[in-house]
Order: C-alpha cells, then sequence, then structure tokens
C-alpha cells in the first residue's frame, strides 16, 4: 500500500468503527486499532517522502520510500 493508501483505510475503518453497531460481528476496538496501524504507516509515509536529499535523507534511502509508499504512476510497475 501506498502512504495514501494506508490514509484512506484508516479513514474507511473509523467510518466502518463509528457505525461499527449496523455491521453484524464487528469489533469497534479492532477497527480502531487497525485504524490506527493504518495512519501511522501513512504518517511515516509522509514523513519520509517530504525528506530530501537537502534535508538529510540519502537520495538512494528517498527512492526506496517513494518505491515503497509513493504514489504509483501508470507508466511505473
Amino acid at each position: 500500500m501506498t502512504g495514501p493508501e494506508h490514509y484512506r483505510e484508516a479513514e474507511r475503518l473509523i467510518a466502518e468503527a463509528t457505525h461499527w453497531d449496523r455491521v453484524p460481528g464487528t469489533d469497534p476496538a479492532h477497527l480502531t486499532a487497525s485504524a490506527q496501524v493504518h495512519a501511522t504507516l501513512a504518517a511515516a509515509a509522509a514523513t519520509a517522502l517530504r525528506g530530501s536529499a537537502e534535508h538529510g535523507l540519502p537520495l538512494h534511502d528517498w527512492d526506496a520510500w517513494q518505491h515503497a509508499a509513493g504514489t504509483r504512476s501508470a507508466v511505473t510497475p
């Protein structure tokens, strides 16, 4: 998942946790914990991708974060 995908998943899970009583078998604590994990991963991606070689993040590390957490273009596999 990319950073933005983690963010959207966190939002989706929080919405589901808010309306947990409408979906039988859901556990709001589990949904909230899962949302927190996704939000943390989104924050890590945003923090890493904000960095650059000029701000102390080596270029190869920025490239690795971009590949792992950045949005994927239609051209890049």
